[in-house]
């Protein structure tokens, strides 16, 4: 099988939270296309609830658009400790934490619910399955801990 490069970084020894370049590809155009590891909480330690991540997914797929170009997707891991992030091009992570930070704020101080797209059984495939109440929570959890632009080195920015 092939090697996944998620699966051989050794989660014991990352600071969440933190943004993490995994890697940069290029296409056979040349177009270049850059995941993101958006870490949260510190894996094995703690896990949103699936409810708060699900939230916390929809408005990220609006507020990173707002703070960043070319993004392409934000989705969360199965372990729900973070979110990959990819986009077209190069960022550095201090440019993907402040658009994190960013989103992050406004989740925890200015969304409402009726803020958070896709919520209805016709736009979403488990539209039952949200809480803004824990996607506020765990943004402000989150925000005081502060968001390091390092995985290993907590570089708070």
């Amino acid at each position: 099988m092939a090697k996944v490069e998620s699966f051989e970084l050794d989660h014991t020894k990352v600071l969440a939270p933190y943004v993490r370049l995994i890697a940069v590809e290029e296409g056979t155009k040349g177009d270049k296309i850059s995941n993101f590891d958006l870490r949260l909480v510190q894996p094995n330690k703690d896990a949103i609830p699936t409810g708060g991540l699900h939230t916390i997914e929809h408005l990220l797929a609006s507020l990173l658009r707002d703070r960043m170009d070319g993004v392409i997707d934000c989705s969360p891991f199965g372990c729900r400790t973070g979110f990959h992030l990819i986009t077209w091009g190069e960022h550095s992570t201090t440019e993907v934490a402040k658009a994190l930070k960013g989103s992050l704020e406004a989740i925890a101080n200015d969304i409402k619910w009726e803020d958070v797209p896709g919520t209805t059984i016709d736009s979403c495939g488990n539209y039952k399955d949200h809480s803004l109440f824990s996607a506020k929570e765990w943004s402000k959890l989150i925000l005081s801990q502060g968001i390091s632009d390092d995985p290993f080195v907590r570089n708070v920015i």
